[in-house]
């Protein structure tokens, strides 16, 4: 059904294309992307699976003949989740590989640096891994999210654990920087509109699992639930260490999507259980959701099954809201038709997974889903 959409809207664009108008990134046989993302070091897991579900969703386009007669190109750098290799590998893809977009990068460090650079090229920055909210606010046409924002994530959260579950001292451990911050700012808003204040908070460095004294300063409080905002390797050593400290033994543990699910559930074993998470895109084994069941179909038809989980779906999704934008383009496929062409479409049916667009609005989807990791294996919460 995917492709047969993609072929009816792509008629409209192979009827009125020019071969003598030049595009960056765009020839009459291809579509260049780029992405900066960590494909190694202690996020190495959110890079790899934003970049195996762009590529399953690119392949099985490709098999079909493309868009257009185009076949996608997917040119992935890793930049290792630091701001100045994401810098030099932004400027590369855009000045040296000329990529059409920007896709799938992961992180909000790395995308507070490369967003600035897109936006000066005229670049379109597209269905990044981060839901901060210097990718939302204040608006800029060459930014489009796909994916919800954190401060929605953690108002799921709050809303479950205060509202639902009764949660009287919440407390927040994060990374020191723009990604943590964005977290934290979420918490404390989302208390804030309950009359509450953390009890205590503790920081971690990027790239680091020294997340001793974080977890002091953390504990400190007495919290009865714990918000900790980073990925999987630092969250994993802050929750095995939480299970040994008297102050942390009964806390609720929980965290947001960038964590990275199914490499935390590895990095932690049985100390896994009980963890809370809010996700961003639907349960990736919920085949009922058409979305989710082509997307295991192509996973699978690119060799890439072993990496079906929450982020390689997002990169997926990612990947088919591109191939549907790009497909609507009505004449010439410039960046700026293609960015025009997604805030006056507005709507897009990935196939059980819906976005919505506007003219002032970048961000695609408002839905958060919260699972529970128990018993080695992660499970959507009612």
């Amino acid at each position: 059904m995917f492709i047969a959409l993609l072929i009816a809207a792509a008629s409209t664009l192979t009827s009125t294309t020019r071969s003598d108008v030049i595009i960056p990134g765009v020839t009459p046989t291809t579509i260049h992307l780029g992405q900066a993302c960590a494909l190694k070091g202690p996020a190495a897991g959110l890079g790899q699976g934003m970049q195996a579900g762009l590529t399953a969703c690119f392949t099985k386009v490709n098999s079909t003949g493309g868009i257009a007669g185009r076949k996608i190109e997917l040119e992935t750098v890793n930049d290792s989740y630091e701001p100045e290799a994401c810098t030099a590998a932004t400027k590369m893809l855009i000045e040296k590989s000329n990529a059409y977009a920007l896709i799938g990068e992961v992180g909000t460090p790395t995308s507070k640096v490369a967003v600035p650079i897109c936006t000066e090229a005229q670049v379109p920055f597209i269905g990044a891994f981060t839901g901060a909210e210097l990718l939302r606010t204040p608006h800029n046409k060459w930014v489009v999210n796909v994916r919800a924002s954190y401060f929605q994530e953690t108002e799921a959260l709050a809303k479950a654990l205060v509202d639902v579950k009764g949660a009287k001292k919440f407390a927040c451990f994060y990374q020191n920087d723009a990604f943590g911050q964005a977290g934290l700012e979420g918490i404390e808003k989302a208390l804030e509109r309950r009359g509450m204040k953390l009890v205590s908070k503790g920081q971690f460095e990027r790239n680091t699992v020294a997340i001793a004294t974080g977890l002091a300063d953390v504990a400190a409080g007495a919290p009865d639930a714990v918000l900790m905002v980073g990925p999987y390797k630092p969250v994993a050593a802050f929750v095995k260490a939480a299970r040994a400290n008297t102050a942390l033994q009964a806390s609720q543990l929980c965290t947001i999507s960038f964590v990275g699910t199914m490499d935390l559930v590895k990095e932690l074993g049985p100390s896994a259980e009980g963890v809370v998470v809010s996700q961003v895109v639907p349960f990736p084994w919920d085949t009922s959701v058409p979305v989710v069941k082509q997307y295991h179909e192509d996973m699978k038809a690119a060799g890439l099954e072993a990496q079906i989980h929450f982020t390689s779906l997002e990169g997926y999704l990612s990947g088919r809201f591109f191939c549907e934008a790009f497909a609507r383009v009505q004449g010439e496929p410039t960046r700026d038709a293609l960015i025009e062409t997604i805030q006056k479409s507005g709507a897009f049916d990935l196939g059980g997974f819906k976005l919505q667009f506007g003219a002032e609005d970048n961000q695609g989807s408002d839905a958060v889903y919260l699972t529970q990791l128990k018993g080695g294996k992660v499970e959507p919460l009612p």
